[in-house]
């Protein structure tokens, strides 16, 4: 997969999560894990972008896990508001299946730029 392609997906998963609380409920609960999950899926991709365009090795691995931590924390998330009925299995679905695949493919990329 190219870096662009990846780039791509981040975003379009952190414009899926805002266009989704959008239209959200106002309970407190609500609220607090949408504005959560709101920063930690625009922060994967920005941190991404960071990544690319690192300075050094360290640098970029660095951005990499930080962007990995943050798709972790949003996959949490997503269960988290499935599992308490804030969100309906088929709102969540699509979203946690890609959340998990963007963390096998950020996994992959830290693992591989350890090796080098």
């Amino acid at each position: 997969m190219a870096y662009k392609d990846l780039a791509d997906r981040l975003e379009n998963f952190a414009a899926a999560i805002i266009k989704l609380y959008s239209k959200m409920p106002h309970s407190y609960a609500g609220q607090y894990l949408a504005q959560q999950i709101i920063r930690s899926s625009c922060s994967s991709a920005l941190n991404y972008g960071e990544a690319l365009g690192a300075g050094t090795s360290k640098d970029r691995i660095n951005k990499l896990r930080i962007s990995l931590k943050e798709l972790r924390e949003s996959l949490r998330n997503l269960r988290i508001q499935r599992k308490s009925d804030l969100l309906s299995v088929a709102q969540c679905e699509l979203l946690e299946r890609e959340n998990d695949e963007l963390i096998r493919i950020m996994v992959t990329l830290i693992k591989n730029s350890n090796g080098k």
